[in-house]
């Protein structure tokens, strides 16, 4: 199978897939009309004497330096100015989405980049060249430092990571894949480094995940609800019907959906008139989370199919338009308000896996320790439970609204989107192994329930659960077993059901 990339962009769940499936992809006929019209109304403007940034001046505080119009050599040259990442390095993953973002909005058609070095783009993709990029030097407003890491392997340099992990340069690892260096036009080099491709690769990526682990929440806590005997009334229709709050009653619909058929739906199943607000009010703190993922959803998918090229290329108008659309403040806002949502998403998960330990509330033995004399249980998993939620918590915080001013103060406002973005995947990674705790928790209780019949949805849950992790009969190391839910929940492996409540919820 090949993916096609044309001129309207791509999803996030097609960059999720061009990265992590290493699937194939090619230049749509549209897009490459598209591409070459852009470069061709690009160079007459150029020709004609009309100071264009970046391909006949200098670029930031440079500006003000009109040049001859910039080629080959001279575009390389903007690319090697800016590789200067440090840190850690991306993952091949994360690299491949970073280039499929930047290909994606290329083929919109606004860029002025050259056929030939889109091309290039694609034959990275596709025989897994992948640049070694360090992830610490954007700010935000455009990823230079890690998109000329990438763009520096398409001028011959750089530094490529072969599959073996030795290293070697962009010239030979294009030799290699029996590929051409491309040559590079007019505006090529800044075309590849000006964008906030990296951020929104790694941001598509985050969208995808936090999809995933959202869905294995909602899963756990349906489970918890079987093993707390909780009550389902504030799920009813009726109920969330009274304060139509964003999300919630999709939340409620879902959660029915997973406890029918058991005995948990049963009016007297109950175990207490008010159960405590993790578990009471799920369905509208969990519908307010959905709501800001749908946020940063949307706004991932609008940059996807637009560009951020400054100067911009409108073929339709024959105009070459300098702009500011290079700042994703609306990406990075979103991100900061979904990370804050998931830190209380993280402290609600926190208290049910608590409540349902403690003996006073849950009617079970303390910590679900075996009938075995001085047993532990999972006394001390509640440790790394704090610890996970006090992460998140402190992860959570927004980034800040101010930055140091580069180039000569000319540049004295940055969204730090790059950032941001990485703090959300790390918020994420934490919250996957919370929800993983539940599961193992919430399985746990359900096994010590006499006399109960799961819904179809929770007991597959179960199922799932039970394939991975035995049951706790005596103490015993509970990392493995934490790493394990977690690890499925990131690869897909909780069963179809796992799939079918992602997509209900997508």
């Amino acid at each position: 199978m090949i993916l096609n990339i044309d001129s309207r962009g791509v999803s996030a769940r097609t960059i999720f897939k061009i990265a992590h499936g290493f699937t194939p992809v090619s230049i749509s006929p549209n897009a490459a009309k598209a591409i070459a019209a852009s470069y061709s109304c690009l160079q007459e403007h150029a020709a004609s004497g009309q100071a264009i940034y970046g391909v006949s001046t200098g670029l930031g505080a440079a500006v003000d330096t009109v040049m001859k119009v910039r080629t080959g050599d001279d575009q390389h040259l903007i690319p090697s100015a800016r590789a200067v990442g440090v840190g850690r390095i991306a993952t091949e993953v994360e690299t491949r989405a970073m280039i499929a973002t930047r290909l994606s909005r290329v083929c919109v058609g606004h860029s002025g980049m050259s056929y030939a070095v889109a091309a290039a783009l694609a034959g990275m993709l596709n025989h897994r060249i992948v640049p070694r990029v360090p992830m610490l030097g954007s700010v935000g407003e455009a990823d230079l430092a890690p998109m000329a890491h990438i763009a520096e392997v398409l001028t011959g340099r750089g530094t490529v990571i072969r599959a073996d992990g030795s290293l070697t340069d962009g010239r030979t690892a294009f030799l290699e894949a029996g590929l051409e260096l491309p040559k590079f036009g007019v505006k090529d080099g800044l075309a590849l480094v000006s964008s906030n491709s990296a951020a929104l690769g790694l941001a598509a990526l985050a969208i995808a995940d936090v999809q995933r682990v959202f869905a294995a929440q909602v899963a756990a806590v349906a489970l918890s609800y079987e093993g707390f005997r909780a009550s389902i009334a504030p799920l009813a229709p009726a109920a969330t019907a009274l304060r139509p709050a964003p999300y919630q009653g999709t939340i409620a619909e879902s959660l029915l959906f997973l406890l029918e058929g058991g005995n948990l739906m049963e009016p007297t199943a109950q175990r207490r008139l008010q159960d405590p607000l993790s578990l009471r009010c799920v369905s509208s703190v969990f519908g307010a989370v959905q709501s800001t993922i749908c946020h940063a959803r949307d706004a991932v998918a609008l940059e996807l199919a637009t560009s951020d090229d400054n100067p911009a290329v409108n073929t339709a108008l024959d105009l070459v338009l300098p702009n500011g659309n290079f700042d994703p403040t609306h990406v990075a806002l979103s991100f900061d308000t979904m990370a804050l949502a998931l830190a209380r998403l993280a402290a609600m998960t926190g208290e049910r896996i608590m409540k349902m330990m403690s003996a006073e509330m849950s009617d079970l033995p303390r910590f679900m320790a075996p009938d075995v004399g001085g047993s532990n249980g999972f006394a001390t998993v509640q440790k790394t439970v704090s610890a996970l939620v006090a992460t998140i918590g402190q992860q959570a915080m927004p980034m800040p609204f101010a930055a140091i001013p580069v180039a000569d103060r000319v540049e004295d406002y940055a969204s730090l989107l790059m950032p941001g973005v990485e703090k959300f995947s790390a918020i994420v990674e934490n919250l996957r192994y919370l929800v993983g705790i539940e599961l193992m928790v919430a399985a746990q209780a359900v096994d010590l329930r006499t006399g109960i019949t799961l819904g179809q949805g929770t007991a597959a849950i179960q199922q799932a659960v039970r394939a991975l992790v035995a049951p706790l009969t005596q103490d015993r190391a509970a990392s493995p077993d934490i790493v394990a839910l977690a690890e499925a929940i990131q690869q897909q492996r909780l069963g179809p059901i796992l799939t079918e409540l992602e997509e209900q919820l997508s």
